[in-house]
């Protein structure tokens, strides 16, 4: 009765060690199959993140943390500050992108008067077109268009002053302090007329953002 108890016992052991060892050969088995898995798509198992998931939620919390796509995104935001159709803004022009409605600039400074200029003496500057009654003034203009150029972009300086544009008459201006200033009419300019320095002043803090709300 023990003699069969015994081998009993013998034939139990024996069992566990085969279920051991399988156990370990599978695993063993198992172990080499990843191992082939990660070497067949290049990818080592060494180069599985291990990042923390509240740092990946940040990250996609700020996706443009450190990313160039971003950056140049707001690159190209900020070059549309100065948009194209405001910049054509910068002169008043009539229909035909003509400044001052042809009348010559420099005309002012040396004549002391309105002079219509010619299109064959002509200047594209400021994305407009600037006609001078002599080859000299458009010489002279050319060498220093800012100094020639009326202020505010050739729009009323009244209404500059007031918040917003409006055109001009070429025989309503005025040179202040060595600067052209064109107004709407003679009636506004003498309105205009009345405080200079104080409608230069408020002109100059409104001006160029009232090219936005025109």
């Amino acid at each position: 009765m023990m003699r069969i108890q015994y081998l009993g016992q013998v034939a139990m052991v024996h069992r566990t060690g085969l279920a051991i060892a399988t156990c370990l050969l599978l695993s063993a088995g198992c172990s080499a199959d990843i191992a082939r898995d990660n070497e067949s798509d290049g990818s080592p198992a060494a180069a599985v993140s291990t990042a923390a998931p509240s740092a990946q939620i940040e990250a996609d919390a700020e996706p443009c943390a450190a990313a160039d796509p971003c950056a140049a995104a707001q690159t190209v935001a900020e070059a549309d500050v100065q948009p194209e159709e405001i910049s054509n803004l910068r002169y008043f022009t009539d229909g035909n992108g003509v400044a001052i409605r042809g009348t010559d600039p420099v005309a002012y400074f040396t004549e002391g008067m309105a002079v219509a200029g010619r299109p064959d003496f002509a200047y594209t500057w400021g994305n407009a077109t600037w006609q001078f009654a002599s080859a000299e003034n458009r010489a002279a203009f050319v060498a220093n268009p800012e100094r020639y150029a009326p202020e505010y972009g050739g729009f009323c300086a009244w209404a500059v002053s007031q918040g917003y544009t409006a055109s001009i008459d070429p025989n309503a201006w005025r040179i202040v302090d060595g600067r052209l200033y064109l107004n709407y009419s003679r009636g506004v300019q003498r309105q205009w007329e009345q405080n200079i320095p104080g409608n230069i002043s408020k002109a100059n803090e409104n001006w160029p953002g009232v090219l936005g709300e025109s």
